[in-house]
């Protein structure tokens, strides 16, 4: 398979990893929209929300976990944004479903 994503997981391409563990790996994002801008994947390939299943759900419930440790570890008591693009048109751009962690700063709505 030929997923940017699943490479960083296999540690076959090197990222600076924030969190990881059997099944997830978090790292930060190398054109970061926030003082703090972190990837968190499911270590397993799933291409988008939209191939969520009865088999796979329970990551989502981790993933959200992990989110909340390493934006408590990274300081963010203000709040922060946790964002999941799904497909073309909802901005995807790796097809691995991931979650974007971003904080540090105030959050704009609809964008930045």
């Amino acid at each position: 398979m030929d997923c940017i994503f699943c490479k960083i997981a296999n540690n076959e391409i090197p990222s600076s990893k924030v969190y990881e563990d059997e099944k997830i790996v978090a790292f930060n994002d190398l054109n970061p929209k926030a003082p703090v801008h972190v990837l968190i994947i499911p270590k397993e390939h799933i291409k988008s929300a939209d191939y969520i299943t009865q088999e796979n759900q329970s990551i989502i419930g981790e993933i959200f976990m992990v989110a909340s440790e390493i934006a408590k570890k990274q300081g963010l008591k203000n709040g922060y944004r946790i964002v999941n693009n799904c497909g073309e048109e909802g901005g995807q751009t790796v097809k691995h479903l991931h979650f974007h962690l971003m904080g540090g700063r105030k959050m704009e709505w609809p964008a930045g």
